[in-house]
């Protein structure tokens, strides 16, 4: 299935917390955190995805079943996958591991092969299964399942937020978890399937392909591009064979990834670009165009480049081609133009009349209607840790991202402590007020300035979500 379409879901989110643990960690956060980073990965593998929850927003049923079936449609080319964490329940003690609930229209093939690979990786697993409502058995119980038409939808509990110890794995792994199910379901919708053997062998600086395997999964294996693997194979396309041998970089042993120079500097290979070198590297484009002088995002093979250390002060500037326009280069998605810019994919879709996330290099997007669209000048302003907080959650919260908050506190990792003191940008805003203009939603608001729909309301005393062009809105 070449036209995969993907939509995310972080269940719960606003005033709906989900399970809590007994260390105060929130179920709404957790999943938020796991949603995020999906819908990052999915991105890298050039799949079409939307998050339909990418901030602590408080979502009716309703609401969110539309937002799934508003992102590509009602149609079964659409993977639904909604993140959740369980809850054995009071006077139940010790209940840990995955489940994958799936529709009564659907096989179980996705959710067998989205809890195998959950295993693989190193998860206990419990049961992949169907769930009927009570009073109607011909109807799916959870309106995930029941409510998003001929869409295939897959809850994944990933585990039991009331067992400490199943916590602390899901807190710890999260990352190779999502890994997994995105492995899974590229796989598994493109006609592949997910094993229980042994990972593929390798010999050298060679990787021998199984059954299951994409170029994208073997690229994320040893941290590299499938255009690198593509350049290293001579292969004219994304088809794989069981057994092809494919020349990957790295030595045996090792991971595979490229390790900074001792004089901090990356030479370009065939298949590189701007975005493949910063993603390697923990870095951004701009920084590494920043730092090496460079106008464009054009690169030769043997060029040296520097890579970045030490704290940042963001983003920098971008080539713009005109107030309130952004020329697309290579690497951009609308997930990053929007966080550059500290706006929403959706507002962005809505400003430039845009039906799907693709993008061309040299394409104009129009930004804002405001007077500039550069980040606001930024100063150092300070945050206190509290549970159920993420790298991620902060960054959005100060409108910036986590590499920027990483690269101010000098963080190697994304693990935090309740209590721990983070150094966070303080964009200084002009009033507490903000004007609507074309494109604009309560939704898209909110998720600009870290806030949620039901705040705005209550702060404006609306009552319904209608907008109009030049309304002026209290913030919070």
């Amino acid at each position: 299935m070449n036209n995969l379409q993907v939509v995310i879901d972080a269940g719960h989110g606003g005033t709906d917390p989900g399970a809590v643990s007994s260390s105060g960690v929130r179920e709404k956060d957790l999943t938020l955190q796991i949603a995020q980073y999906m819908y990052q990965k999915f991105q890298e593998a050039g799949i079409p995805v939307t998050l339909i929850r990418p901030s602590d927003e408080t979502l009716s049923p309703t609401e969110r079943v539309q937002r799934i079936l508003n992102a590509y449609g009602n149609n079964p080319n659409v993977v639904v996958i909604s993140n959740h964490i369980n809850a054995a329940g009071s006077g139940i003690q010790g209940a840990e591991g995955a489940e994958v609930i799936y529709a009564l229209r659907n096989n179980d093939t996705l959710a067998k092969n989205v809890l195998q690979a959950l295993e693989n990786s190193g998860q206990v697993v419990r049961k992949y299964f169907q769930r009927r409502l009570p009073s109607d058995t011909s109807k799916d119980y959870y309106f995930i399942h029941r409510n998003t038409g001929r869409t295939e939808p897959i809850i994944v509990e990933y585990g039991f937020i009331d067992n400490p110890t199943d916590l602390a794995k899901i807190q710890n792994n999260y990352k190779n978890y999502v890994d997994a199910v995105v492995n899974a379901v590229i796989t598994t919708k493109r006609g592949g399937t997910v094993t229980p053997s042994v990972p593929g062998s390798t010999s050298g600086n060679t990787y021998t392909v199984k059954s299951g395997d994409s170029l994208w999964s073997i690229a994320n294996k040893y941290n590299t591009t499938v255009n690198e693997l593509k350049s290293l194979n001579n292969l004219t396309s994304n088809n794989l064979s069981v057994g092809q041998v494919l020349k990957v970089p790295g030595s045996s042993g090792s991971t595979g990834g490229t390790v900074i120079p001792t004089d901090n500097t990356y030479t370009v290979k065939s298949g590189d670009s701007l975005w493949s070198i910063a993603n390697k590297f923990n870095t951004t484009v701009n920084e590494l165009m920043k730092l090496n002088n460079l106008s464009n995002s054009n690169l030769s093979v043997g060029q040296v480049l520097k890579i970045k250390e030490g704290s940042s002060s963001g983003s920098g500037s971008s080539n713009n081609t005109g107030a309130n326009t952004y020329t697309v280069k290579s690497g951009d998605s609308l997930w990053s133009i929007a966080n550059k810019f500290n706006t929403t994919v959706n507002n962005l879709k809505s400003l430039n009349n845009l039906t799907s996330d693709n993008l061309s290099i040299g394409q104009v997007l129009k930004i804002s209607g405001s007077s500039t669209n550069a980040p606001a000048e930024t100063t150092e302003n300070v945050y206190t840790v509290k549970a159920g907080d993420s790298l991620w959650s902060i960054a959005n919260k100060y409108g910036t991202d986590i590499n920027t908050i990483k690269s101010l506190n000098n963080l190697s990792s994304n693990t935090l402590m309740i209590g721990q003191t983070l150094k966070v940008p303080s964009s200084e805003a002009s009033g507490n007020t903000y004007t609507v203009k074309s494109g604009d939603s309560l939704w898209s608001i909110a998720n600009k300035y870290g806030t949620n729909v039901n705040t705005l309301k209550n702060l404006n005393g609306l009552s319904s979500n209608t907008l109009t062009i030049g309304q002026t809105l209290k913030l919070p």
